[in-house]
C-alpha cells in the first residue's frame, strides 16, 4: 500500500510533522522532487529536526529514498546524514541513480538568473540551483548520481557542461574564475570533488535503480509513503506560473518521481496537506491577503487597513509566519478555498490533513474565500494564468472563531474535544472538497496532532 503526502496550497503547510504522525506505520518514505529547497520540520518531545533533502520519515528510523525525480546536492546531503548522527540516529537514506546533481555552478547560476529577471519575473527562489539543475536535466546536459560512481563517464560529462556554464557567466558580465565563485567552474577541481562523493556514495551502499528497489520492497509486504516538497500552486504545471518550483509536487509526480506506476500511487491514499490560512514567501498574488509585506505583496495587492493589518500580526505571531534566518514577515491571508478545490482536483485527494488549527483560536471571527468574482463572473476555482488569477477577487464566508485551549490534551482526547466551532470549519472544508479530515495539527509536536483516521486503514 501507498500513502502520499502532498502540499496543497504554496507550501510550509507542515508536511513534515503530518509524514512524522503517519509515518509510524511506514517501511519506506519517499521524496519525489525538489532538492534542498525544501524545509521540513520534526519536532517531538523536546527535539527538533530540520531537514531539507533527507525524507522526513528517517526520525522515525524508516528507509527514506531520494527518487529519480529529485536534485540532490551531494555536500547537503552529507552534511545532513553527519548531522543526524551525530544526534543518536542511524539513517538509511537510498539515492535514485537516476536523480541529477547539483553543481556549485548551479548555484552560481541561480542568483545570477534570478537578479536578471528583477522584481517582475523573479521566482523567489532559494538560490540553491535547483532550477538551473532541472533545466539541465531537460536540456540532457546533466549529470545524474549514476554517473558519480563512473568517473569516465563524470568527467565526459564535465567536459561537455564546464565550458558552457563558464560562456554562460560570462554573457552575464562576470568572469567564472573571480575569487567569489571558488572553484565552480574549476572542471578539474568539481571532477574530484563529485568523483569522491560518488565515492562515498558507493561505499555507503546508497545509489539504487529506484523504480525497482521500491518494486521489491512493494512486493515484500512493505507500506511505501511519498513526501511531496513545496506545495500544489508551486507546482510547475498546476501552480502560479512563473512564481514556481521546477517540479511537480502534486500527485503525479510521486509515480514519475519514483518509478513506481500511475496505477501504484492511485491505488493509495493521497493525503491533502492544509494549513487553516494561507500563507506565501515571495511574490506573485494572493486574493486572501491581509495587510501588506513589503518587498512581496504586489503593489496593488493585500487589504492595507488597519483592521487587516492587525489580524496579520495577529496570525504571523500566533503561527509563528516569520522567516527562520531573516525574520522577515511572510505574507499571510485568509483561506483561500478556490485555491484548495483547484489542489483537490489535480491530485484526487481521498483525506486532509488541517494544520494551525490552533493558530486562529481566540479571534471572534474567521473568514474563508469561499469563491472568487472574476471580471464579474463568479467562479469555484482558480482559473488557468496568473494573470487572471491577480484579478480575482474574494467572497467571503463567515464563521465564528473558537477559543484557545490547552491542545496538548485536545489532542490527547480526540476530535470531539476540539472546540465546536472549530469544528464546523474542518466541517465546511470537508464537504467543500469531498475528503474526510484524517488529522488535526494543533501544535508542532508529534503529540499535538488530532488523529481522527489513519490512510493505512
Amino acid at each position: 500500500m501507498t500513502v502520499t503526502i502532498v502540499g496543497s496550497q504554496l507550501g510550509d503547510e507542515g508536511k513534515g510533522g503530518i509524514v512524522d504522525v503517519f509515518g509510524e506505520a511506514a517501511d519506506v518514505v519517499v521524496r519525489y522532487q525538489g532538492g534542498d529547497n525544501a524545509g521540513h520540520t520534526v519536532v517531538h518531545g523536546d527535539e527538533e529536526y530540520a531537514l531539507s533533502l533527507v525524507p522526513s520519515g528517517i526520525v522515525r528510523g524508516k528507509t527514506g529514498v531520494l527518487g529519480n525525480g529529485c536534485v540532490v546536492n551531494p555536500a547537503t546531503l552529507f552534511d545532513e546524514l553527519d548531522t543526524l548522527q551525530e544526534r543518536g540516529l542511524d539513517p538509511d537514506v537510498r539515492v535514485a541513480e537516476r536523480a541529477h546533481a547539483i553543481l556549485p555552478y548551479h548555484r552560481v547560476l541561480d542568483g545570477l538568473e534570478e537578479e536578471a529577471k528583477g522584481d517582475d519575473l523573479a521566482a523567489g527562489t532559494t538560490g540553491r540551483g535547483i532550477g538551473p539543475t532541472y533545466e539541465d536535466k531537460v536540456g540532457r546536459r546533466g549529470v545524474r548520481i549514476g554517473d558519480l560512481l563512473d568517473p569516465e563517464t563524470l568527467r565526459t560529462r564535465l567536459e561537455y557542461a564546464v565550458p558552457q556554464k563558464r560562456r554562460l557567466v560570462e554573457s552575464f558580465g562576470f568572469d567564472p574564475d573571480a575569487g567569489r565563485y571558488d572553484d565552480a567552474f574549476d572542471l578539474e577541481a568539481l571532477y574530484e570533488e563529485y568523483r569522491a562523493y560518488g565515492e562515498r556514495l558507493a561505499e555507503e551502499g546508497m545509489p539504487v535503480n529506484c523504480g525497482a528497489f521500491l518494486a521489491e520492497r512493494r512486493d515484500a509486504g512493505d507500506r511505501i509513503m511519498f513526501e511531496g516538497a513545496q506545495g500544489t500552486l508551486l507546482d510547475i504545471d498546476h501552480g502560479s506560473y512563473p512564481y514556481v518550483t521546477s517540479s511537480n509536487p502534486s500527485a503525479g509526480g510521486a509515480a514519475v518521481g519514483s518509478g513506481l506506476g500511475p496505477t501504484v500511487v492511485g491505488q493509495g491514499e493521497v493525503v491533502g496537506i492544509v494549513k487553516a490560512y494561507t500563507s506565501r514567501v515571495g511574490t506573485g498574488p494572493l486574493p486572501t491577503e491581509l495587510g501588506f509585506v513589503e518587498g512581496q505583496t504586489p503593489s496593488d495587492g493585500g487589504d492595507t487597513s488597519a483592521e487587516a493589518e492587525e489580524l496579520a500580526t495577529y496570525i504571523r505571531d500566533a503561527g509563528g509566519e516569520y522567516g527562520t534566518v531573516t525574520g522577515r514577515p511572510r505574507r499571510v491571508g485568509w483561506l483561500d478555498l478556490p485555491m484548495l478545490r483547484h489542489a483537490a482536483r489535480a491530485n484526487g485527494f481521498t483525506g486532509l490533513a488541517v494544520n494551525h488549527v490552533d493558530t486562529l483560536a481566540g479571534l471572534d471571527e474567521v473568514q474563508v474565500g469561499h469563491s472568487y468574482t472574476l471580471d464579474g463572473e463568479e467562479t469555484p476555482t482558480m482559473p488557468a494564468t496568473t494573470e487572471q488569477w491577480a484579478r480575482c477577487e474574494a467572497n467571503y464566508r463567515t464563521f465564528e472563531g473558537w477559543p484557545e485551549a490547552d491542545w496538548a490534551a485536545v489532542a490527547a482526547e480526540g476530535y470531539e474535544a476540539l472546540p465546536e466551532n472549530a469544528r464546523t470549519y474542518l466541517e465546511y472544508l470537508e464537504a467543500e472538497l469531498d475528503a474526510p479530515v484524517y488529522c488535526v495539527g494543533v501544535g508542532p509536536g508529534r503529540d499535538e496532532t488530532v488523529v481522527v483516521e489513519s490512510p493505512w486503514a
